[in-house]
């Protein structure tokens, strides 16, 4: 090997080192830039982090989880609700409290129009409901006419929109099939031998008929079972004499009135089938204690609230076995026994408060006070609406209720007429 050749590996090999050493610089500036800009990244992605969690926590639910699409939802319709009791007046959420006879609110003896005096009476009385019976209904027209005229009335002076009530149980109790001609059945206890499809069909062809003619709300099924063979006050209306049958088909006839397309209720609490009197023209008792209401009255009204009754409507029965008061007014049965035992959250209606068995005992501003007292949120027909309203606001304003007592009916109120009427603020 020449001197030459060994100089020239030398220098090579030198220049590779160079070289080497100056791909190492490289690749060590590089890593410097590659890291900062990694940390630039992360401290900005935890920044957007931390900006989420903030976020989430703003619409964080009541339980202190994170809010989902369906909480959000529920949080905005409760405060829709807050919205709108928050400006209400006093009067008018005792109103909302009340379904009436269009008579009982204009004072005519019979009405079978919507006009110029509904309005009036409406703007001075803006009730909840009105209840229609066979003297209202002259034709299908006129009917029609009738309730939507209430309804927009109602609506034109920046009211809710109403319940629009009849008793349309099919059998002896059907407004719309004796006065118009809307499909009649025989009483439910005649089909109780052919099943939970006949009771289904049965309600849900009742319902497209009086939906159809502007009804929404039905005082049906009868969830009461015939167990006393001389009670003539319920008899046939009922859709069995056995407790376990009776809670079988009221619950497919609650599916047949709702999927029809009206609110339904269940009547009449905790069970008028064994009695012998007749609450309508005096008092009417029942010596059942709550074990055995609870082991058999009770079951058609728990299928009925399962299957997803909008309301319940109370007795004026008064139990002799537990506080000698009419049901209606009887805060064991609504507050402790409805709501407590069988664990219903939704709308408790009175029977007509013009009956005899309360009527006879209470006057009309007394028994409107007992019976929110007692825990139920609507009042029918009582025997003097003026009067009825004024016990009401009178009683709160001297502590007698508070306002938040009415308020909490009131909400039950909007939900259940936001579920199928729709209620804007």
């Amino acid at each position: 090997m020449s001197k030459k050749s060994s100089k020239d590996r030398t220098l090579f090999t030198i220049i590779m080192l160079i070289c080497i050493a100056a791909l190492g610089l490289i690749a060590a500036v590089g890593l410097y830039f590659i890291k900062n800009a990694k940390d630039s990244s992360s401290d900005s992605g935890t920044s957007q982090v931390l900006g989420a969690a903030e976020n989430t926590t703003e619409t964080q639910t009541d339980s202190g989880e994170p809010a989902t699409e369906e909480s959000t939802q529920d949080l905005s319709s409760a405060d829709k609700y807050d919205r709108i009791i928050a400006g209400m007046s006093l009067h008018e959420k005792i109103c909302q409290m009340f379904i009436v006879t269009p008579e009982s609110l204009t004072g005519y003896d019979v009405v079978t129009a919507s006009g110029e005096t509904t309005k009036n009476c409406l703007a001075e009385y803006p009730v909840g409901g009105l209840i229609y019976f066979t003297q209202n209904l002259e034709d299908t027209d006129q009917t029609r006419s009738m309730l939507s005229d209430a309804n927009s009335i109602s609506l034109d002076l920046g009211g809710l929109p109403l319940f629009l009530a009849i008793d349309e149980e099919g059998g002896d109790v059907a407004r719309c099939a004796d006065a118009l001609g809307t499909t009649s059945f025989d009483p439910m206890y005649t089909y109780k031998d052919e099943g939970e499809s006949t009771a289904y069909s049965n309600a849900y062809t009742i319902a497209k008929d009086i939906s159809a003619l502007g009804f929404n709300l039905d005082f049906a099924p009868v969830a009461d079972t015939w167990s006393n063979p001389d009670n003539t006050v319920i008899g046939q209306r009922a859709y069995s004499d056995d407790f376990a049958e009776t809670a079988k088909l009221v619950a497919s006839a609650v599916k047949g009135f709702s999927e029809g397309g009206v609110y339904t209720t269940l009547k009449h609490f905790p069970g008028h089938g064994d009695t012998a009197e007749d609450s309508h023209y005096g008092t009417a008792t029942s010596d059942k204690t709550l074990d055995e209401l609870a082991q058999n009255e009770y079951l058609a009204f728990k299928s009925g609230i399962d299957a997803g009754a909008d309301m319940v409507m109370m007795g004026h029965i008064t139990m002799t076995a537990v506080d000698q008061l009419p049901a209606s007014v009887s805060k064991v049965m609504i507050t402790d026994e409805l709501r407590g035992k069988l664990g219903y959250d939704g709308v408790v209606v009175t029977d007509s408060l013009a009956m005899g068995a309360v009527a006879d005992m209470y006057e009309p501003s007394e028994l409107s006070v007992k019976v929110v007292q007692a825990g139920a949120d609507i009042l029918l027909m009582p025997a003097d609406l003026d009067q009825a309203v004024w016990g009401l606001e009178n009683a709160v304003e001297s502590g007698q209720l508070s306002e938040e007592r009415i308020n909490e009916s009131l909400r039950r109120i909007l939900i259940l007429k936001d579920k199928k009427l729709g209620i804007n603020e």
